[in-house]
């Protein structure tokens, strides 16, 4: 059986970056981690670490065992805090996995309504790609995952998709750009610079189809995966940008931009996927409840 006491000796000179900072940071003899170590290395034939001059550098099987280790100990760290508060401190904790497509304002309105209940949450936010993310909420690391599409039927992973809304787009632009291109919507997009969703969205599909069929082909400059980022460089004037109708006045507001035109062609949609058919989760309850009440009131 894996010796966790040598794999965190391991994980913590990995993340130091040497023997003697991790003898601080464990309070140990030098002697004890490098011997440790070595019987990790013995144990399953591998070496983890080379020396180079005075430094130490992870071998290609460090490399590789040292993210298993990193989410171990990350884990472990979150069960000593849970074990450690007193009864009537505890807190539910509410793990969201975010897809990193899904606009950042978006996501803030719909976890928003979790930080109101008498039930005190612990939430911790991750993003990244819906594919990985889907992973880790089947092995129950996550309690939710946020995206623009439901569960995909190619995955054989146990999950369940709750539609939370849907809204058509807008599109944003700069004073300067506004005024040249503001006119006679949606025919002023014709050439006229665009920033884009990445191939990976959902609504990226449905934004060129319905460019097809207004027989309208705009000068894409951009694209991002990333709506935050996407947004930056419409902010800085770089080209028009698009955003969800739902958060119209408030992409205005925190970019400094105009809004040019406004479509319900083309719909953005979100889910909550869940491993629960019938959710319990309060969090979970909060945020499914919250957008059909507030946010996305249409439906």
């Amino acid at each position: 059986m894996l010796n966790y006491r040598q794999l965190h000796y391991f994980w913590v000179v990995a993340k130091t970056g040497s023997i003697v900072r991790a003898c601080e940071q464990l309070n140990l003899t030098p002697q004890t981690i490098s011997g440790q170590i070595s019987l990790l290395e013995q144990t399953y034939g591998i070496e983890l670490f080379r020396r180079v001059g005075r430094q130490l550098e992870l071998t290609e099987a460090g490399r590789q065992t040292l993210p298993y280790a990193e989410q171990m100990f990350q884990l472990g760290g979150e069960l000593e805090l849970m074990l450690r508060a007193q009864p009537n401190e505890q807190q539910i904790l509410f793990r969201v996995g975010v897809a990193d497509v899904v606009p950042k304002s978006i996501v803030y309105r719909l976890i928003a309504p979790t930080m109101e209940l008498s039930e005190p949450l612990r939430i911790t936010c991750r993003e990244d790609k819906l594919e990985r993310l889907l992973a880790d909420l089947a092995i129950q690391r996550l309690d939710l995952v946020i995206s623009d599409s439901p569960m995909p039927s190619h995955l054989d992973i146990k999950g369940y998709s709750q539609k939370l809304g849907e809204c058509g787009i807008s599109f944003f632009a700069t004073a300067e750009l506004t005024a040249r291109y503001g006119q006679d919507f949606p025919r002023s997009l014709h050439g006229a610079p665009l920033l884009i969703p990445g191939p990976e969205t959902v609504v990226r599909s449905r934004l060129q189809r319905w460019f097809a069929e207004q027989q309208i082909q705009p000068r894409i400059v951009g694209e991002f995966d990333d709506s935050a980022l996407m947004q930056a460089f419409g902010q800085s004037g770089s080209g028009i940008f698009i955003g969800p109708s739902v958060i119209a006045d408030e992409v205005k507001r925190q970019c400094g931009v105009e809004l040019i035109g406004q479509t319900d062609a083309v719909r953005e949609s979100f889910y909550a996927i869940s491993v629960e058919r019938k959710v319990k989760h309060p969090g979970i309850v909060a945020i499914t409840e919250g957008a059909r009440r507030e946010l996305f009131t249409e439906m």
